[in-house]
């Protein structure tokens, strides 16, 4: 009979761990998925209309621009590539295309601009520009753009299409230590997630709250150190995530299977809810898949409690 209570007791124990993760993830999708994207560009044409879905990038091309790949940039774009096929049934293929995203021709493409030391600032605003001209994105004309951190993704609509560019600091050439390692990964995995998602960033104000999702961060003021600093690296890497969470997986799994025309309506929260036990089953199998291991943040594989 004691065995028998004890049986009941993990099987309710489990149940209600399944049922708090449950009401987690939804709560997390809901912040991090059901917003209304705004802009404060002055002079951006506002009669364009935006439509997001997190699909919309599936089976689009990443042109690569700028410098070549570091060996790290590298391992952690073609992780992701193989996790977006996986993941959306579709190949992402890539090319490097030189110095500018004028090289890059028009398309579904996202134009990812990787660099060291300062930031190319006006490279990213040729690169804009082009993006301008290609996608009618009605950005104000002969607009200066500065990188305000080092890694930036900006996705705009366009009366000829969406355009995405993705900017990041990667490490200059050569071996690089644990810490550069480590913080080099975050910021490029942390752009490509949010870009091929549509995803916004969480804010959490609780610095001894466990991180669950890669979208999450304490917000820091990083403004006077330098983005090469060991300190700027080591700051920023304890304010989020090091890599995809098992809840980030999770979402890319149900913004690739949702039913609905705009991952940012009420009814993707619902299917979140809905369809929790065949997705996180899904997202178990993805984790575990050691193609991804260099994606994937240390201690943050399984559903928050």
């Amino acid at each position: 009979m004691r065995q028998a209570v004890m049986c009941l007791c993990l099987l309710l124990l489990s149940a209600t761990h399944a049922v708090a993760d449950r009401a987690a993830y939804v709560d997390l999708a809901r912040q991090g998925w059901n917003y209304q994207l705004r802009t404060t560009m002055i002079g951006r044409d506002l009669s364009i209309p935006v439509h997001i879905n997190g699909r919309d990038l599936a089976g689009a091309s990443l042109c690569l621009v700028g410098e070549r790949p570091h060996p790290n940039s590298l391992e952690v774009i073609n992780a992701f590539r193989a996790l977006a096929r996986h993941v959306f049934g579709k190949p992402l293929p890539m090319r490097y295309a030189g110095a500018g995203a004028e090289n890059c021709g028009s398309g579904r493409t996202v134009v990812l601009r990787l660099y060291s030391g300062h930031p190319p600032n006006q490279a990213l605003s040729d690169d804009l520009s082009w993006m301008n001209g290609v996608y009618q994105l009605g950005l104000p004309s002969r607009r200066y753009f500065a990188a305000t951190s080092p890694a930036m993704a900006q996705t705009f609509f366009g009366r000829r299409g969406q355009g995405t560019h993705i900017m990041v600091k990667q490490p200059r050439r050569g071996t690089v230590g644990a810490l550069e390692q480590s913080f080099y990964t975050s910021i490029l995995v942390e752009e490509l997630f949010q870009s091929f998602t549509f995803g916004m960033d969480i804010l959490i104000f609780d610095r001894a709250a466990a991180f669950q999702s890669k979208l999450q961060e304490t917000p820091l003021n990083l403004e006077r150190m330098p983005w090469e600093s060991r300190g700027f690296m080591r700051a920023l890497l304890q304010s989020n995530p090091r890599g995809l969470c098992a809840f980030d997986v999770f979402m890319m799994h149900a913004v690739a299977e949702a039913p609905v025309d705009q991952t940012t309506e009420p009814g993707f929260i619902d299917y979140v809810d809905t369809a929790y036990d065949t997705l996180a089953a899904q997202a178990a199998e993805t984790m575990a898949d050691t193609r991804f291991a260099a994606l994937i943040a240390p201690r943050c594989q399984r559903a928050p409690v």
